[in-house]
């Protein structure tokens, strides 16, 4: 079996041969192959479009037993992130059954997910959020009773302050 380090290092490698349109991904800092730094483009044609959001992702050292955590430095107003930044989304889940009985086991998290899966998996909940399992249940809420107006007013500061931001 595989060390989880060398997994890490693996997956960097592949990404940076075969680059995924949306994102850009890379180490934190060079010492340290648990914590990397993605920017991620607002998908076209989404009220993200537009943005460019910060967020960390950090792999714990049983990697890829289990999955890395993902976290928004940018501010954004989504129903599947919590207002502190952590998204929420199957794939990210612990592997195995869900306690709850809403998510499959083949939706959550399994060995064979890399940067490259996450990420288009966060592209997509971008596109079209999950408002049947929000973190954020204000901007669920927003985002079913009122998307074109309060919703979309704070997704669009959102969108701008990012742009002001994205690369300090």
């Amino acid at each position: 079996m595989l060390r989880p380090i060398k997994i890490v290092i693996t997956r960097r490698k592949e990404l940076n041969k075969n680059p995924v349109e949306g994102f850009s991904a890379g180490l934190i800092d060079d010492n340290d192959l648990y914590r990397w730094e993605v920017l991620i483009i607002g998908p076209p044609d989404t009220l993200y479009e537009g943005g460019v959001f910060k967020a960390h992702l950090t792999f714990p050292k049983d990697y890829p037993l289990r999955p890395p955590k993902m976290k928004f430095i940018t501010e954004i107003w989504h129903p599947n992130v919590d207002k502190n930044g952590d998204v929420c989304i199957s794939i990210l889940h612990e592997p195995g059954e869900d306690k709850y009985g809403y998510e499959k086991p083949e939706e959550r998290w399994l060995p064979i997910h890399t940067v490259e899966t996450i990420m288009i998996s966060v592209i997509s909940m971008l596109a079209d959020p999950n408002g049947d399992s929000p973190a954020n249940v204000d901007a669920a809420k927003e985002w079913r009773e009122d998307r074109h107006g309060e919703f979309k007013r704070k997704v669009a500061r959102c969108v701008r302050k990012s742009q002001e931001t994205a690369f300090e």
